[in-house]
């Protein structure tokens, strides 16, 4: 994709049809203040780029019959999303639809080149499946603070070997296309902005519990990331003064309460204390346990479970009343690895957020999972590519 909108005319006009697919002349101009002279005029200049495409006869609304207009059909975007143990690698089409998608486990600490190599690989293995003869564009998501502008991972903590790497240009260099990065809790609230939960919110929180702990801030419909890019580290949050210590180097954070690593932990402790014979008996199988571990067990009545999910819950819904007080946000949703602990998580969140904050701020603010689960930060990927292409060159 080598042309871009000339105007922001365009560009708004390009962002409807990718946001509401194809729509009729007539239809668009009722969504964008223009005459419709110079709607015309815009609309058969983005036909002239190839941007966009006739696609037959919209329906009558009286007099002559408009045409539909679409994104063009081979626009081809690339969504990745690197978390800290796997890493998903989707293909959408200009309507940000997923075409194609792999998952596959991957270990962040391995480091940019070895973590990029598989991520081409799975990129290849989609383009060779006849989905994309090559990708216009890719959005990158990265579990740690991004230096937006320039596309660079700064000072991650959980990501050694990342800091100031340069994702943006290398990407580029190797997939042809121009190259998008942020923070992947900022992608899954775009993804659960664009098609999920949050479609008609303007002002929404968007947590993903995995490995770690973040928080999309969605403010008037665009992603807030602060000056240097660290915005919504709510894992590093100090839950409980002088409490355990933390990846970061500080004591009491809630990651190191409540993420897929600690719930592991408290989980392994709780089969090897006694505490839980559902629990140690998945890990005399397999070595070691996971959240999917303590997930299931909870599933099958073990109390221990149960209380490991409830107490981590209560300690996320503190953080997140106070954040729910202070930003008074119109959603709130939860994402991430962990929210295969489901209701009951949920449930625990609640409780805390709903007694702690204000009424004003959470009388009639839903608390809900995410609906794309892993297909969130890809579609995100998409639609931050998007974003950058279909803004004025």
């Amino acid at each position: 994709m080598t042309a871009r909108p000339a105007n922001a005319h365009q560009a708004r006009l390009l962002r409807l049809l990718r946001d509401g697919g194809p729509n009729s002349r007539a239809q668009l101009g009722d969504q964008v203040d223009l005459s419709r002279s110079k709607l015309a005029v815009e609309v058969d200049r983005l036909l002239e780029t190839g941007l966009v495409v006739a696609d037959g006869l919209a329906a009558s609304r009286g007099g002559r019959r408009s045409h539909n207009i679409r994104l063009a059909p081979a626009l081809r975007f690339l969504g990745v999303d690197i978390g800290a143990t796997s890493v998903d690698v989707a293909v959408t089409n200009a309507e940000l639809e997923v075409l194609g998608h792999i998952n596959q486990p991957m270990d962040v600490r391995e480091g940019p080149v070895a973590v990029f190599e598989q991520v081409l690989a799975m990129a290849a293995k989609l383009k060779a499946s006849g989905l994309a003869e090559g990708f216009d564009g890719a959005g990158i998501g990265v579990p740690g603070p991004v230096r937006f502008p320039e596309g660079v991972p700064v000072a991650p903590p959980i990501m050694p070997g990342w800091d100031g790497f340069p994702v943006r240009e290398a990407l580029s260099q190797e997939l042809g296309c121009p190259v998008m990065v942020d923070n992947d809790v900022n992608l899954m609230a775009m993804g659960e902005q664009h098609a999920g939960v949050a479609r008609s919110v303007g002002d929404f929180l968007c947590v993903k519990i995995g490995t770690g702990i973040g928080c999309g801030i969605v403010v008037g419909g665009e992603v807030h990331r602060g000056t240097t890019g660290s915005a919504g580290d709510i894992g590093h949050i100090q839950a409980e003064p002088d409490g355990r210590p933390c990846a970061c180097g500080n004591r009491g954070c809630l990651e190191a309460y409540f993420s897929g690593a600690a719930l592991a932990r408290d989980a392994e402790e709780a089969a090897t204390q006694g505490r839980s014979a559902e629990l140690a008996a998945r890990l005399d199988e397999a070595g070691r346990l996971s959240a999917v571990d303590v997930a299931a067990a909870a599933a099958a009545g073990d109390a221990a479970a149960l209380d490991l999910i409830r107490e981590g819950g209560n300690r996320t819904g503190q953080v997140l009343a106070a954040l729910v007080s202070f930003f008074n946000p119109g959603l709130v949703v939860i994402g991430g690895g962990v929210t295969g602990l489901g209701h009951t998580l949920l449930a625990a969140i609640r409780t805390q957020v709903y007694r702690q904050s204000l009424p004003l701020a959470t009388g009639n603010l839903p608390i809900v999972l995410g609906e794309l689960g892993p297909t969130a930060g890809v579609i995100g990927g998409a639609r931050l590519i998007s974003d950058h292409l279909f803004s004025p060159a």
